[in-house]
């Protein structure tokens, strides 16, 4: 049975490190003074802290290669289990969670394994350094009182698990609350005139297991421009994943733009990838994009209609439309993402991204036969969208023309994150309009087709349904705007493409 711990909390951290040197065993740093600083008039020490940590990562220290730290650390004033993740320059965000009954339990709680599991999957996780430290801490404070930083001395004791044993002092400045970037600046200089220097690790694990904690990067052949996108945008998913996982405003909207995204541009460069569009990663990424989509469609039907409805006069939303409407689409949205992380929990979703990483870490076929792979370009799929504006043109029935629209969109995706892949910046561009417009259309035609279900729900109920006709519509007016622009648009964009075509030859 899963281990139950409380409820995770998470913090911003905003900090930078520093090494403090020595000349011939002798350190060469003094303490750095705060003094004569606007911003901080008053310096208090701290009792002396000390700190003990287990790190935890998988065999393949993948935690590590992605720039995150997973520790037990006892001592100190936030004894717990910290997840730390990169959240950009000198910041990170840490998700906590506390000891529990037994402090000692090497466990990982399942709160926090939950938030990288599309990084360590199904692998173990297990300690792989313990790190002890003596702090010192001078607490800054700002002319109203509060505090604005503190300033950390750190005399680390350290191993890896089996390695030697590590000694060295660090110093860290951290922003106390929402924080002030330039104060962060002012704070450094004077630590750097006390003659220290940027540390060269992110961290004391980064320095124990000598990894650098550089940027992650997947193995690629950074020649081939769409297989450099494919790479860039397995990392983006696992981003996605976790800001999922956290119901993040958008994050399933944008994790499924991610994985259509990835799903066309290995469409595009079969030769690279050695992909058919049969092939099974295809499938279970036009799987994962469909689960997803439950959620977001739910998502921009709630927003839709709250918006919609927040534009009529009052007198004109008439019955329970707001409850069935707004009300409806959020619950629809919580169940989607419950079957969203259920899927994002499976070993089906583990194995589709080790496919995933596979592709982007192998030779292309064509290489393996030593041959260089035929360089991917756009015509092949601009002549999908040209196929897809045909069969619009001739569809007499509304269905089948909303259809072939919808075609339309679909290959317009695929040529935008190519031809963006591949430098095509303009034919891009205007395939995004195409993208945009249909997919405008395509949200109306989602939202017609509800609105008639939900009329007839409400109809059936006795309730007046004068609102639903009146946002039927208006929703009719979004999808012939849409359609109106689509002609100026696929003129632009063939203009757009012989000019690229032009350019290459």
């Amino acid at each position: 049975m899963a281990r139950k711990t409380p409820k995770t909390s998470r913090h911003t951290e905003v900090e930078r490190k520093f090494e403090v040197t020595e000349s011939n065993g002798v350190e060469s740093t003094v303490s750095p003074s705060f003094d004569g600083l606007n911003a901080v008039t008053r310096v208090e020490r701290l009792p002396v802290q000390h700190l003990d940590a287990i790190y935890f990562d998988t065999p393949g220290r993948d935690l590590a290669a992605h720039r995150i730290t997973l520790r037990r650390r006892t001592g100190g004033t936030d004894a717990g289990w910290h997840l730390k993740l990169p959240a950009g320059a000198d910041t990170r965000t840490e998700v906590r969670v506390p000891l529990g009954g037994d402090p000692d339990r090497d466990d990982v709680p399942d709160e926090l394994r939950d938030v990288v599991l599309a990084i360590v999957r199904d692998r173990p996780l297990a300690p792989v350094a313990r790190i002890s430290t003596h702090r010192t801490v001078d607490m800054l404070f700002g002319p109203d009182g509060e505090a604005v930083a503190e300033f950390c001395d750190d005399e680390v004791t350290a191993s890896a698990e089996g390695g030697a044993e590590q000694r060295w002092r660090e110093w860290e400045l951290e922003l106390v609350g929402a924080g002030d970037a330039a104060l962060l600046d002012r704070l450094t200089n004077r630590v750097l005139d006390a003659g220290a220097s940027p540390a060269g690790h992110g961290s004391k694990l980064g320095r124990v297991l000598d990894t650098g904690q550089t940027d992650h990067e997947v193995k690629t052949r950074a020649e081939d421009p769409v297989h450099r996108a494919v790479a860039e945008q397995v990392e983006e998913l696992v981003t996605w994943d976790r800001a999922v996982r956290a119901d993040v405003y958008d994050s399933v909207h944008q994790m499924r733009v991610t994985t259509r995204k990835i799903r066309s541009l290995l469409q595009s460069a079969e030769d690279v990838f050695g992909i058919s569009d049969d092939a099974w990663v295809l499938d279970e990424l036009r799987q994962l994009a469909a689960v997803l989509g439950v959620a977001r469609d739910a998502e921009v039907l709630a927003e839709r209609y709250e918006q919609a409805l927040g534009a009529l006069p009052p007198e004109l939303v008439r019955g329970p439309v707001r409850a069935r409407l707004v009300d409806g689409a959020e619950r629809r949205y919580e169940s989607g993402l419950r079957r969203s992380l259920i899927a994002m929990r499976s070993q089906r979703y583990f194995r589709l991204l080790d496919a995933l990483e596979g592709l982007v870490a192998a030779e292309p076929p064509a290489a393996q036969k030593g041959k260089e792979p035929a360089p991917t370009t756009i015509d092949s799929a601009y002549k999908r969208v040209r196929k897809a504006a045909k069969r619009a043109a001739a569809a007499a029935e509304d269905i089948e023309h909303d259809e072939a629209l919808h075609r339309i969109r679909k290959g317009a995706k695929r040529l935008r994150y190519t031809a963006a892949a591949t430098g095509a910046g303009k034919v891009s561009e205007r395939a995004k309009t195409i993208q945009s417009l249909l997919g405008d259309h395509q949200d109306s035609v989602v939202s017609r087709t509800h609105l008639t279900q939900q009329s007839d729900v409400a109809h059936a109920a006795g309730e007046d349904t004068f609102t639903y006709g009146l946002l039927y519509q208006l929703e009719t007016e979004v999808a012939d705007r849409a359609r109106e622009q689509l002609d100026d648009a696929l003129r632009n964009l063939d203009k757009s493409v012989r000019k690229a075509g032009t350019k290459g030859t």
